[in-house]
């Protein structure tokens, strides 16, 4: 098989992360410049919001209005049709470290990860618990004990989320209830044993895939970006891994589905995810590959 070509669609960011197709074009949070941005496939970008909290997970209600992570306050804010950014929800009694990515269902319910620990302070590793903001800003904790829950799906037929764990080789999944509770977690994908101790550069180690930002295709694999490997993996329900493209010698640390015809595979790259390297300079870009299977619901 020939290697993948990849095309650069923008670059001179800081760090990329929550990218989305939405209307005709890629969604993305920038964490050092603060921005969310949106590009379309010529690479012409629109800044849409500044975050000074630092963007991540972004989504859509019902109504057409933004959704976007504010990490270090852990905050959920919303985009009003006049542009403002106002307060959806305090995050901060059920996260235990920096908001990190989200996924928005169809009803409404956004369903946020964050990192359980500081990460980038050197604390401890510690599990963490998911939160579930409800359509009019109630927040609660619906799921525990995940190692850094992070790339977050819903599945088509809206009755399944899927959450990668960054430090848990694993993706779990959930059913999602009708009152947007979440049933028990079970193993989606297992690519090695769940890490052992607290010390973080231990529990790194112990990880063979490290899921970070992903996204579904229309045959029900996961493509995952591997933070600790410099890949994405398509990957079925079950653990096997049905294909690999390597992003060396920068790192890749979510992806998305889209374009006109949902196959073209979007890359954000980076040298690392270390922030003391990232906040000034301006390393990371967005590769674009085709694969063969469109984005899911196309």
């Amino acid at each position: 098989m020939a290697p993948p070509t990849f095309s650069t669609l923008v670059s001179g960011y800081s760090f990329f992360e929550g990218p989305r197709w939405h209307e005709g074009r890629l969604w993305l949070s920038d964490f050092y410049t603060r921005q969310v941005i949106a590009v379309d496939l010529d690479g012409t970008v629109e800044t849409i919001a500044e975050v000074p909290g630092q963007p991540s997970g972004l989504g859509w209600l019902p109504d057409g209005r933004l959704l976007v992570v504010s990490m270090r306050n852990r905050k959920l804010l919303r985009r009003e049709p006049d542009g403002r950014l106002v307060e959806h929800a305090d995050l901060s009694a059920v996260a235990g470290g920096h908001a990190n990515d989200m996924v928005v269902d169809r009803a409404g319910n956004a369903y946020v990860g964050n990192f359980g620990f500081d990460l980038m302070g050197g604390a401890p590793f510690a599990p963490a618990r998911l939160a579930r903001v409800a359509p009019d800003g109630t927040v609660s904790a619906v799921a525990e004990g995940l190692y850094f829950p992070n790339g977050s799906m819903v599945t088509p037929d809206g009755r399944t989320l899927i959450v990668g764990e960054t430090f848990g080789n694993r993706l779990s999944a959930f059913d999602l209830l009708p009152d947007g509770s979440l049933g028990p977690r079970r193993d989606w994908a297992v690519f090695g044993p769940l890490p052992q101790g607290d010390h973080l550069a231990q529990v790194i180690a112990q990880t063979q895939v490290a899921p970070d930002g992903a996204a579904l295709d229309a045959e029900g694999a996961v493509w995952l970006a591997d933070a600790n490997h410099r890949r994405v993996l398509r990957v079925a329900e079950g653990g096997r891994v049905l294909g690999e493209i390597a992003t060396r010698p920068l790192g890749v640390y979510a992806c998305a589905l889209g374009g006109p015809d949902g196959r073209t595979l979007f890359l954000c790259v980076a040298p690392d995810y270390l922030e003391h390297k990232h906040k000034a300079a301006r390393e990371a870009a967005v590769w674009t590959t085709r694969v063969d299977v469109p984005a899911a619901g196309f």
